[in-house]
């Protein structure tokens, strides 16, 4: 009897102790709010309007999400992450285009230690990282079509990837990924790579990444597959180049930043400024800003978030971009948006927001605040209030 107390008592303290040696967390972001938009085009009747919508993701992408460690000993560990975006106002999953990804925002296996961590799969960048230093912290999709979309701080997949991410060296942070583009005998066909590093030190906040990417059978960058009519060039040619620089201060109760982004596209294809956006196949908010297909665009950036009360967070930001067209008869355009909006914390995982944005465009057709494009007007504002909820 004695025996069999002993062995019971031992075998509960060996899976006690396998158990503590591996997790896996269960994670997810619910984010929805209603939209009113002025000044959208309607295919149908060739007009604009307004727009009222519920939107999915309006400041983070609507998520959910597993994550898990198992400590093997030695200071290595096996990571993995796999997590499914979806349309919370319909419930859909988020694919690329012509695909129902399941787990579209990341599907990664590593390890990781003091060297750091090395994961594999599908991921994103350092541009995704360093992105907590911007707008995209406060009113993340807003400020999608104006500009970070296309320079990527919005947060843009690579396939087929391998990452390094170095450990935290006295507030430092860095990080280089490589893409294969899978095809044989072709090692540049469809190749993608990026790095950059951040810096945390007290209120500062410092970052520099770069990321660029070749057209391919099977392009390991995402934006490139999802694009695909808005590139000649052939498998192997650069398609794209993008540099960001930026800053962050927390001078008291306020947040200060302020950050610029060049991006280049060699392989740009003219779009008419007759054809519709809705219609002509391309994704206006990723690489046809303004509906002619720029090569080169600066994106700069200031922002500031208050905090009247630890709750109570005041918002307001601009941003402008500068765009030179591959079409010679508009080959300079600007578009501006200006962003108020306020974010009350219910708790640590629940909060209520509202924002105000205006998007103006000048020599370019405006993309819309929200992607809904007024064609031939220049000037739109959009109003939303929503809910957000992590778990």
């Amino acid at each position: 009897m004695k025996k069999s107390l002993i062995a019971l008592a031992v075998l509960g303290a060996i899976a006690g102790a396998a158990q503590a040696q591996s997790s896996v967390t269960i994670y997810g972001i619910v984010d929805t709010g209603i939209v009113y938009t002025s000044k959208v085009f309607n295919a149908s009747t060739g007009t604009t309007g307004s727009k009222f919508s519920v939107n999915s993701g309006v400041i983070q992408g609507s998520r959910l999400g597993f994550k898990g460690v198992e400590d093997l000993g030695g200071g290595l560990k096996a990571l993995f992450q796999l997590e499914a975006g979806f349309s919370n106002d319909t419930g859909a999953l988020q694919g690329d285009k012509g695909s129902t990804n399941l787990f579209r925002r990341k599907s990664v296996v590593g390890l990781g230690g003091n060297f750091g961590s090395v994961l594999l799969g599908r991921q994103t960048d350092i541009l995704d990282d360093v992105s907590q230093w911007t707008s995209v912290q406060d009113f993340g999709g807003v400020t999608g079509s104006v500009g970070h979309n296309l320079d990527r701080l919005e947060g843009t997949r690579t396939n087929n990837s391998i990452r390094y991410n170095t450990p935290d060296l006295s507030g430092f942070t860095g990080s280089a990924i490589y893409g294969f583009g899978e095809a044989a005998g072709q090692t540049s066909n469809g190749q993608s790579f990026g790095l950059g590093g951040q810096y945390a030190n007290g209120p500062l906040g410092l970052f520099a990444a770069y990321y660029q990417s070749k057209k391919g059978t099977t392009p390991s960058d995402v934006s490139l597959t999802n694009n695909a009519p808005a590139f000649a060039g052939a498998a192997g040619d650069t398609a794209l180049k993008t540099f960001s620089l930026g800053a962050s201060y927390q001078a008291g109760p306020a947040r200060l930043y302020g950050n610029w982004s060049r991006v280049k596209q060699p392989l740009a294809t003219a779009v008419t400024a007759t054809t519709p956006l809705v219609t002509s196949g391309l994704q206006p908010n990723v690489f046809i800003i303004g509906g002619i297909n720029n090569n080169k665009a600066d994106i700069f950036e200031l922002g500031v978030n208050y905090a009247v009360t630890a709750p109570l967070h005041l918002l307001a930001s601009v941003q402008h971009s500068r765009l030179t067209f591959v079409d010679a008869g508009s080959s300079k355009g600007k578009l501006t948006q200006v962003n108020l909006g306020t974010d009350y914390f219910l708790s640590k995982r629940t909060d209520l927001y509202a924002f105000v944005s205006n998007l103006r465009a000048k020599n370019t057709f405006n993309p819309g605040v929200f992607g809904d494009s007024t064609l031939n007007d220049n000037n739109q504002t959009s109003v939303a209030v929503g809910i957000r909820h992590k778990f």
